[in-house]
């Protein structure tokens, strides 16, 4: 009977590993709760969070901008250009942004109250915050390669809850030709955001 038992365990795991494979086949992703109902209207991506690959800023935002605008649920993205001039325009909004990720560095959740602010400032209903992992070319295994690496979460800005998130990574190996991170970044963030509820696409 253990014996069985064990087998039914390796074959649910299997199972499982199987599914969550086939969900888009990311590094890492989790769904809360209600994840599959959330339909948002409008989107923003914030800034990227401060990283050592700060220079890779603005390229994210217009990647990630541009595959929200395939989501054919979502009526409105808030352009990289707005967004920035929010919060430029606004001590508030700026204020808010600021402790959003402090409280999220400190203690790894979505502050509800600056969450709820900051979907306010930004007139959506939703919003992206991103982690850029890598953004560089390297040498791996005796291979030179160019990768980039992203974690989202996606925020109902409603309530200032994770309705879900995601890390993954593209690299392409080169001899002489150094590939374009942005193109990279471009087919990183179609996948990641395919991966996003909801799922119908323009």
């Amino acid at each position: 009977m253990p014996t069985t038992r064990r087998h039914m365990f390796q074959l649910a795991l299997s199972a499982l590993i199987l599914f969550i494979a086939g969900c888009g086949g990311l590094q890492e992703v989790w769904e809360g709760p209600g994840a599959r109902m959330f339909r948002p209207q409008a989107i923003a991506v914030l800034p990227p969070m401060a990283s050592q690959y700060d220079s890779a800023r603005e390229d994210i935002q217009d990647v990630l901008s541009g595959a929200l605008n395939k989501v054919a649920s979502i009526e409105r993205v808030v352009s990289p250009e707005s967004v920035t001039d929010i919060f430029q325009a606004s001590k508030e909004a700026f204020d808010s942004l600021v402790f959003y990720f402090s409280r999220l560095e400190m203690t790894g959740q979505s502050d509800k109250e600056s969450a709820i602010k900051l979907g306010k400032a930004l007139n959506v209903d939703s919003f992206i915050v991103v982690r850029v992992n890598s953004w560089e070319y390297i040498r791996k295994e005796g291979d030179n390669v160019g990768r980039v690496g992203l974690s989202l979460r996606l925020i109902d800005a409603t309530t200032g809850t994770t309705v879900w998130k995601a890390r993954h990574e593209k690299s392409s190996s080169y001899m002489f030709y150094r590939p374009n991170l942005k193109d990279l970044a471009k087919d990183l963030a179609g996948e990641m955001i395919a991966s996003m509820p909801p799922q119908a696409k323009r």
